[in-house]
């Protein structure tokens, strides 16, 4: 696929490149992200077809198929082994959702594109939901053009087709870098703030490690119109990292000290126990549960049954501005 073929490229501007290499589907797939899925042969093709539509509705003014048989909710203690002790190693949120759904059955959508967000299909007790999540494994799980581009559209189909939306969190923050903001990341970051806002369905997050500054409100928290926000232990909810946010706010007291390193690791430390904890955001509102990992597929159930008449009424127009 593409819009223009090797020869023209050519012709034109003189770059050299085969058919393959300029819309082959690994290059739609790893690079432009116009495909979605990527199948061996026409059978593998109409198997992932079949297993998409038993995801989705027969049309937007129906509910998803809910499928019986799965009320199981008991704590899953794997789920209390996923994340590393050091908060710097990383690991496969796909493990996590794994744990989470009915069956372990999960279509990844999109799996070779903006890798360092993953989205996909699953259900919790029968119910279709559509997840969002960070991944750690890949550029740390930060937010970047492409995965922006890729979270906001999955969330507009989702409200699209009454889905509910979960959202693991463990988001550092927005990709820096020139190319970055000469790219316009803060248009596309702003897309994902938009897809939450305007979406309708039910929204749960779950703040699995780190959930920082803008990155976080761009992964739905309550100023986003989170319903339910849980949080692990684990999770550090703050404007920014402690190592960051102790050089910012600990500057003169880190530049008088006779032994600044010493006094930057102390101040460091400070900060994190006294802010980069899940506590202090449930104390001011912004978390409605601190849980054990094991119980998490047990909360989000329990949030989906409440959440399932959900009806949210939106002023009479055409359509909003999203920022393209």
């Amino acid at each position: 696929m593409f819009i223009t073929g090797p020869d023209v490229i050519k012709q034109v501007t003189g770059e050299q490149v085969t058919a393959e290499d300029l819309g082959g589907p690994q290059a739609h797939m790893g690079r432009s992200g116009v495909t979605h899925f990527v199948a061996d042969d026409d059978e593998q093709a109409l198997l992932i077809a079949k297993k998409l539509l038993s995801f989705l509705p027969n049309n937007n003014t129906e509910e998803p198929p809910f499928i019986e048989g799965h009320d199981d909710v008991s704590p899953n203690e794997k789920l209390n082994e996923i994340i590393p002790d050091d908060g710097k190693k990383g690991y496969d949120v796909r493990e996590i959702i794994g744990q989470i759904v009915d069956s372990a059955d999960f279509l990844e959508v999109q799996a070779g594109y903006a890798m360092n967000l993953v989205i996909g299909f699953g259900r919790i007790t029968g119910r279709t939901v559509g997840f969002i999540a960070n991944q750690s494994n890949h550029m740390s799980g930060v937010l970047d053009i492409n995965a922006s581009d890729k979270g906001a559209r999955f969330i507009r189909f989702c409200n699209a087709f009454n889905i509910p939306v979960v959202n693991l969190v463990d988001v550092p923050g927005f990709l820096p870098g020139t190319s970055q903001e000469y790219g316009g990341i803060i248009r596309h970051g702003a897309k994902m703030l938009y897809a939450y806002s305007s979406a309708t369905v039910p929204k749960i997050t779950v703040v699995l490690r780190k959930a920082y500054g803008g990155s976080y409100l761009a992964m739905c928290n309550k100023d986003l119109g989170a319903d339910r926000v849980f949080a692990w232990p684990t999770a550090e909810i703050a404007v920014m990292g402690a190592e960051g946010a102790a050089g910012v706010v600990f500057r003169k007291e880190i530049a008088a000290a006779e032994d600044p390193e010493a006094k930057r690791a102390e101040l460091v430390q400070l900060y994190r126990d006294a802010f980069s904890t899940p506590y202090v955001a449930a104390a001011r509102g912004q978390v409605d549960a601190i849980i054990e990992p094991s119980e998490t597929r047990q909360y989000i159930a329990r949030a989906l049954e409440q959440l399932s008449g959900k009806r949210e009424l939106r002023p009479a127009k055409k359509h909003g501005l999203i920022p393209l």
